[in-house]
């Protein structure tokens, strides 16, 4: 029987504009609406608007929400500050990845929203009721009752101070945040962070107020975006997909996000594991790759030595919109993960020669 697709609160106005739409993450959303490149472009040049509302938000409160978030998360919350996030990943005991998120310090005490993955929302809330056995924790999924807007480029602040009409926009750091109102009274939530490599924010609000503020920035001529050039951009800074470049048989140290994982915390779910592939070295590592031809490697596509021997598997490839190059990411045997090792990627037939560079293909533009 076919699974009957999730809609996002926008999913109508997707639809009038025209936009291409898919099966993603449960949800039927947009991939593209003027094409891949064209929005692309207007990220990385001015500004583009993302519906996001398809991501889950899950609020964790009471006396040991710090202690318990700190047991889920491999980033350290101890004494982080309001207004705060952290990136990192929950793992399960074997390093292994339950999912990659962002951790939200409340404007109050013992008081945190995890913003998860679309794809792995009910997993997620799962897991964490599964661990908060012997916590004194509530754990909250909220994630129909907010709806989600991505506005990112170097124009996204401008559009978000008119669309909110609030100044202090304008000084939140990268990965910061604020509460607001909407004339309603309802919670509205601003941060700092993106997935694209530029300066962009998050607006998270109820779905009533997201509908009306994604007309604001189409009558303000605020490009809509798709999960398209979404994917694109996010490729281009060196971001993770889950299910990509992280899951529960890519660790973070794999995926070479070590820093996001703090060892010196007394414990947290997977920090054996993660200890001893840092001290013991791990059997394969993600690497970006440049290939010297315009052939474009794809997910799922070989990477091979000079005689054939295949040594990794492409994750994630494109020919760059940005960069004007065939670049990927690629998991391969440690030994062959040093910068400059050459190697080769099988399309059908044929191979292509390229070379092991850094993941982060694209100097990023965030907020200093």
């Amino acid at each position: 029987m076919e699974e009957q697709l999730k809609l996002t609160c926008l999913h109508e106005a997707h639809v009038a504009l025209g936009a291409k739409m898919s099966p993603f993450a449960g949800f039927d959303m947009p991939i593209q609406y003027s094409g891949i490149i064209d929005e692309h472009n207007a990220v990385r040049n001015e500004a583009g608007v993302f519906d996001v509302s398809h991501m889950g938000e899950i609020f964790i409160k009471g006396a040991d929400a710090e202690r318990f978030v700190n047991h889920i998360f491999t980033n350290d919350v101890r004494g982080m500050e309001d207004g705060r996030i952290l990136y990192g990943m929950m793992c399960y005991p074997d390093g292994g990845v339950v999912d990659d998120l962002l951790v939200y310090k409340e404007f109050e005490d013992n008081a945190y929203l995890l913003v998860v993955n679309a794809s792995n929302i009910d997993k997620d809330y799962a897991w964490m009721q599964e661990q908060s056995k012997g916590y004194e924790v509530s754990i909250d999924n909220q994630s129909e009752a907010f709806g989600q807007l991505a506005i990112q480029g170097p124009k996204a602040e401008d559009a978000v101070v008119d669309l909110l009409e609030i100044e202090e926009v304008r000084e939140l750091e990268f990965y910061t945040f604020l509460d607001a109102e909407d004339d309603r009274g309802g919670r509205v939530i601003v941060s700092r962070t993106g997935y694209t490599g530029e300066d962009g924010f998050e607006v998270y609000a109820s779905p009533d107020v997201i509908c009306d503020m994604w007309q604001w920035l189409m009558d303000s001529g605020v490009k809509p975006c798709g999960l398209g050039c979404r994917d694109t951009l996010r490729f281009e800074a060196g971001l993770p997909l889950y299910s990509d470049e992280l899951s529960d048989k890519i660790s973070p140290v794999m995926a070479g996000l070590s820093m996001f994982c703090k060892l010196d915390k007394p414990e947290f779910i997977g920090r054996d594991a993660l200890a001893a592939q840092k001290a013991d070295g791990v059997a394969r590592k993600l690497v970006g790759i440049e290939l010297e031809d315009n052939a474009i490697p794809r997910a799922t596509y070989p990477v091979e030595l000079e005689d054939g021997t295949v040594v990794g598997v492409v994750t994630t490839g494109y020919h760059s919109i940005s960069l004007d190059k065939s670049i990927c990411f690629a998991l391969v045997d440690s030994s062959c993960s040093a910068l400059d090792t050459p190697l080769w990627i099988r399309i059908r037939k044929r191979t292509f020669a390229g070379k092991v560079v850094k993941k982060r293909f694209y100097q990023t533009k965030y907020k200093k």
